[in-house]
């Protein structure tokens, strides 16, 4: 587990907001202490994939250099529900954790960085209060990713329910201002389909803001892996690719160190998968 305060610690490759390398970062999506994986951020859609521990302790042994970390009941109910879960997430790992879900006000925040989370993740709450930000951040410098979750062009809420009326190029601008550490970009059209990443929207927000850019959402391939490095973004949250088995979390590594995903993407049904 990392310190929250330990800014200097996290400036490598290893830490997606300050990038040096492009950084494949494993899912821990958590539902009633399970990990699950969900179809377009639906309920009813979950596949479970077993304890939180043990899948983020496999990622460590698999070359992980920073864990996704979401409590998906929080997201949906407001409730952090699976605190304890994560807490325990938390004490068996010891690379740089992102985590969202629940994050309603900056006390909340600021209490899940001190527990040892590196960089919390804002979605609903900064779009209700944009100024929870800057906010977080007068405390905690560089802590706060601001998550803008799209779907049809539009940034939605509320556990992907209810649209914000904005675009995701528009939200970006204005919590770069506010001091932003990064933009985790979902695309929720794809996202958990197993179909391929959509580039535009990601190339649009690398290319309209100076943070670094997280790219998640419908990751099937190494080509996919290959396609959002090209397209400018930071990173990339890699789900249910990972848990299917589609490629391993070396062979996505490799395909952003050395282009092998450009051409030589293992499709789902690959006998190589």
């Amino acid at each position: 587990m990392t310190d929250a305060d330990d800014s200097s610690s996290h400036t490598d490759s290893s830490d997606p907001a300050n990038p040096t390398t492009f950084d494949v970062i494993p899912a821990v999506d958590i539902q009633n202490g399970e990990v699950v994986q969900l179809v377009q951020g639906e309920r009813g859609t979950e596949k479970t994939y077993g304890d939180p521990v043990d899948a983020a302790t496999r990622w460590l042994e698999a070359g992980a250099d920073s864990l996704h970390l979401v409590d998906l009941d929080g997201a949906f109910d407001g409730e952090r529900e699976n605190a304890a879960a994560i807490e325990s997430v938390l004490e068996s790992v010891d690379v740089p954790t992102q985590l969202g879900g629940g994050i309603r006000t900056a006390a909340d925040a600021r209490d899940i960085l001190d527990r040892g989370v590196d960089r919390v993740i804002l979605g609903t709450a900064a779009v209700q209060d944009p100024d929870i930000v800057a906010e977080i951040s007068e405390t905690h410098p560089d802590s706060v990713i601001v998550s803008l979750d799209a779907k049809d062009g539009e940034v939605v809420v509320e556990g992907w329910t209810e649209g914000a009326g904005v675009s995701p190029v528009e939200a970006a601008e204005r919590y770069e201002e506010l001091g932003a550490a990064a933009i985790l970009f979902t695309n929720v059209d794809v996202e958990g389909q197993l179909e391929g990443v959509a580039t535009d929207p990601v190339r649009e927000l690398v290319e309209a803001t100076d943070v670094p850019v997280i790219a998640s959402g419908g990751v099937a391939t190494r080509a996919d892996i290959r396609a959002l490095e090209e397209a400018g973004a930071a990173a990339a949250v890699v789900g249910s690719a990972l848990y299917e088995g589609n490629f391993t979390l070396a062979e996505a590594k490799a395909a952003a160190d050395d282009g092998e995903g450009r051409d030589g993407g293992v499709d789902a049904d690959s006998d190589d998968a």
